[in-house]
């Protein structure tokens, strides 16, 4: 019994760890600290690529294209490129209009589908700027954005700059509330292992800049190119950080169906990329293996780590009430998406249970994801999350 108590304990303290001790000891040690760089002058701003994957977003890419036409980077040495992949809707014929205004807007119309990563992949190879900008279709521009992505590029150590990340439009019904909370907490830890390391654990891929220079294909059939591009940066030497006033704008996920499949896709690809990058969890320089194993491994492995304190308190329960009453809990919290959907079908809105579900779901995803991925990663296609729904 002492041997499952140690498992149990163990296996509760990496939860724990992960998701409360670990960002609490990020706070401290990011107190007081500011980013410490060199930044360019708008003159001094240099050539940027704007990269942009689009399937059937023919509801947002004009929108998009216009936040970019209309920030306040110098238009002379900014260019957009955009590969549709094989969109079946109007998404083509938009960018077709925005081209002959705007020449600065190069179109590539690929017939077959290629995923995000493929896509990205043959843009960065026809762009001429030093940076590239990496952005979605569906995420909105300040004017300030470019500028404030850009800037930090002026020492020779900055090789990734993350934005951040601003849900719109959030619900009392459907799991936007939710989203945005884990969003904004993601935004606080990764923006603190920036200021302490210039570490930071990937983007949000949303929109960010890389240096030309640093980047490298993404794998075929990879599914995460945001989280690939920035440790292929840290491998080269180079700090990822993030840049909190390079604000952008995404309507905030609310159904729970769809958010299942985007998390579920995600998760596949983390264990693709830890498959290529383990070896950083070792690596003792700037951070990177601290913070890689406490944001990222052990949070991919939290599934395995509820069931093994699930099924270990049900063992232990049988001699201890304390046990029991553990593994009631457990129990309770693993029912509160079937709970919260028998709530909402009666109108009831329960937002602290929500966010229970919430964890639930994610951690159901990322399992389903490491099967995925077990099961072998035939294509990288992607459809458009709806964010329309309730």
């Amino acid at each position: 019994m002492i041997t499952i108590q140690l498992i149990f304990w163990l296996s509760l303290s990496l939860i724990l760890y992960s998701y409360l001790m670990f960002p609490e000891i990020l706070r401290l040690l990011a107190r007081k600290k500011e980013q410490e760089l060199e930044k360019f002058l708008p003159a001094e701003l240099p050539s940027v690529s704007v990269l942009i994957a689009a399937y059937n977003e023919e509801k947002v890419i004009g929108d998009k294209i216009r936040s970019v036409l209309e920030s306040n980077y110098l238009p002379e040495r900014l260019e957009i490129l955009v590969g549709s992949d094989a969109s079946t809707d109007n998404t083509n014929q938009v960018l077709q209009q925005l081209h002959e205004k705007h020449p600065s807007l190069h179109l590539s119309v690929f017939t077959e589908r290629q995923g995000k990563p493929g896509i990205i992949n043959q843009l960065a190879k026809n762009a001429r700027g030093e940076i590239l900008v990496i952005t979605d279709a569906n995420v909105m521009l300040d004017k300030d954005t470019l500028t404030e992505l850009i800037c930090y590029f002026k020492e020779e150590r900055t090789g990734l700059v993350d934005s951040r990340m601003v849900n719109t439009e959030v619900k009392r019904e459907g799991i936007s509330r939710q989203e945005k909370f884990y969003i904004s907490r993601e935004v606080r830890i990764k923006h603190h292992e920036s200021l302490i390391w210039g570490s930071m654990m990937g983007p949000f891929g949303g929109c960010y800049a890389v240096r030309k220079s640093l980047y490298r294909p993404v794998p075929d059939k990879f599914l995460v190119d945001d989280f690939f591009i920035n440790m292929t940066v840290l491998k080269q030497g180079k700090s990822c950080i993030s840049n909190i006033e390079a604000m952008v704008y995404e309507q905030a996920s609310s159904d729970p169906g769809e958010e299942f499949r985007r998390k579920k896709r995600i998760s596949a690809g983390n264990f693709q990329n830890l498959s290529l990058f383990w070896p950083l969890i070792f690596k003792c320089s700037r951070g990177i293996g601290f913070c890689f194993f406490s944001h990222k491994v052990i949070r991919w492995f939290v599934p395995f780590l509820v069931m093994i304190t699930f099924g270990s308190s049900i063992l232990l329960g049988t001699k201890s009430g304390v046990y029991l009453g553990l593994a009631v809990v457990h129990l309770v919290a693993l029912l509160t998406p079937v709970i919260d959907q028998i709530l909402r079908k009666i109108k009831i809105q329960s937002i602290s249970l929500r966010f229970v579900s919430h964890f639930v779901l994610m951690n159901l995803a990322l399992l389903a994801g490491f099967f995925r991925y077990l099961g072998g990663i035939k294509d990288n296609v992607w459809q458009p999350t709806n964010r329309t729904q309730d």
